[in-house]
């Protein structure tokens, strides 16, 4: 008879072997242990690609570059179940608020090029669809455009909001889909759940294709303020992107930089 072993036990398993593929397979290993930051974000590295590049997979997103602030909040989440995938959970859960700062702030500072978009098979129609939820967002369904919170480029506002830009359909689709069924979560007000909920299936596959089909600006950095809202919009109140009082006053007390 066959033995099952459980869930969390294999994910376990397939991170150590990827982190012993990774170790193997870099010349660098071999040297003294350094105990700097960029050597120990290699357990990071494992699975979201070499210096965060993100996988090949569409599902490990990219973290370099990411804003600071961002990073934090998702790791914090993993970490007190509000985003759920075992491995993560478990890889964080000893760490502590400033260990996860730490972590942040390093992947965002680095600066790495995006590769070019992957070729998309998506109808002219649905392209349409997702581009006008991205850029005007749908009035009538009071939905706002991706661009009111994201940027105009949609790569980012520092500190907090994530650029949409350079990351795969499959993921897009999938931390889109986690919101609707309720399987992430962020702070109350939780902002993007509110959006979501009027997003339909078709909706979210449209805004997914399209975005994932966006060749990058030539600036790929997260811009420092929120644009202007259309006249009669009023902004957007998220748990998740706090002050940026709130966010330097955390990476200051991890020995970090705003």
């Amino acid at each position: 008879m066959l033995k099952t072993f459980p869930f969390a036990l294999v994910q376990g398993l397939l991170f150590l072997l990827a982190l012993m593929s990774t170790f193997a397979a870099s010349p660098a290993v071999a040297a003294p242990f350094e105990d700097t930051i960029a050597q120990r974000a290699m357990a990071c590295t494992a699975c979201h690609g070499p210096q965060g590049r993100a996988a090949p997979d569409g599902y490990y997103p990219r973290l370099a570059g990411k804003p600071a602030g961002y990073l934090y909040n998702q790791l914090i989440n993993f970490r007190d179940d509000r985003r759920h995938y075992g491995l993560m959970t478990q890889l964080l859960t000893p760490l502590t608020d400033d260990y996860l700062m730490e972590i942040a702030q390093y992947f965002s500072q680095l600066e790495v090029p995006y590769p070019a978009p992957a070729p998309t098979n998506a109808s002219p129609a649905l392209l349409q669809q997702g581009r006008q939820l991205a850029m005007q967002g749908d009035t009538a369904r009071n939905i706002p455009a991706c661009v009111q919170c994201h940027g105009q480029a949609m790569t980012g506002v520092a500190p907090n909001i994530p650029g949409l830009l350079g990351l795969p359909r499959d993921y897009l689709n999938a931390q889109l889909g986690a919101w609707k069924a309720g399987q992430r979560r962020a702070h109350a007000p939780d902002c993007m759940k509110d959006v979501v909920a009027k997003l339909s299936l078709e909706d979210i596959n449209a805004v997914g294709s399209w975005l994932a089909a966006q060749p990058l600006p030539a600036n790929t950095r997260p811009v420092t303020e929120m644009p202007a809202l259309p006249t009669g919009k009023a902004a957007i109140s998220c748990g998740s992107a706090p002050l940026k009082n709130a966010m330097k006053n955390a990476a200051e007390s991890a020995g970090g930089k705003p």
